[in-house]
């Protein structure tokens, strides 16, 4: 796949190599990672579900995407920040470094690779979840471009803080701090108007905000205006974690 050839391949065939070498590092673990990344979404489901039934279809549903959101963004923010950072511990980043490969292609590519592993949890989650809170399914192909721009932002930030702490434990310490603030400063799992005012406020600057609003539109419906304004947020702040992980990141390789 990739040699120490100093010829830089296309940025399609670096993100094939990189993604297949990514997914074969979990080959002896992908069952696990699975039912982990199942278990844990549905069991806050029931939960907070348990909670919010008597608070109306708004609330459930808020507790099923917000729950999703969880997964989807926090669930791959660890894995990346944990993965980068053994990969440090390791040297194994130094070796890739090596290589004529962009960084941020690598850094996409571990992203997708613990996407696809996520995808089977992402999609149990929903049915599952929405079948024990009673909340129909709308889905709109529209979720195609929410679900990868859910994911991206804060796997690129996982990329940063996994690249840059000095041990493994380290990095799992920031990454839940990261996930309790974030999740924590608006109306992710919990509707607005159960919220503070200050929260809502908070709540603008968090991307899980516009995250779980995405995907309530594209998911349970109906899809409004407001989409469109958590599109471009979390495409832009994509854009500027990505070119963080650019000028921050160590990376021998120039470019």
């Amino acid at each position: 796949m990739l040699s120490h050839n100093r010829r830089r391949h296309s940025i399609l065939i670096q993100l094939f190599d990189l993604w297949l070498i990514q997914l074969s590092n979990w080959r002896w673990s992908w069952r696990g990672t699975i039912v982990v990344d199942t278990i844990t979404p549905l069991v806050g489901i029931v939960a907070m579900g348990v909670f919010a039934r008597d608070l109306g279809r708004e609330a459930l549903a808020y507790v099923l995407t917000g729950n999703m959101v969880l997964g989807l963004m926090f669930g791959n923010l660890d894995k990346v920040a944990s993965n980068f950072a053994f990969m440090r511990a390791t040297g194994s980043l130094g070796y890739f470094a090596t290589l004529p490969v962009h960084r941020t292609v690598f850094v996409l590519a571990t992203l997708l690779a613990f996407m696809v592993l996520s995808v089977p949890a992402l999609a149990v989650t929903t049915i599952v979840g929405s079948a024990l809170l009673n909340i129909p399914l709308a889905p709109s192909p529209l979720l195609l471009i929410v679900v990868p721009l859910c994911a991206i932002p804060l796997a690129g930030l996982g990329a940063l803080i996994g690249s840059s702490v000095r041990t493994p434990q380290e990095s799992g310490s920031w990454s839940l701090l990261m996930t309790l603030i974030l999740a924590g400063m608006g109306p992710v799992v919990v509707p607005p108007n159960r919220l503070p005012g200050f929260m809502l406020m908070l709540g603008r600057l968090s991307p899980a905000t516009y995250a779980a609003s995405a995907l309530r539109q594209t998911l349970l419906g109906p899809i409004t205006s407001r989409l469109w304004l958590d599109l471009v947020v979390l495409a832009g702040l994509a854009a500027v974690i990505f070119a963080l992980v650019r000028i921050r990141m160590t990376w021998r390789q120039s470019e």
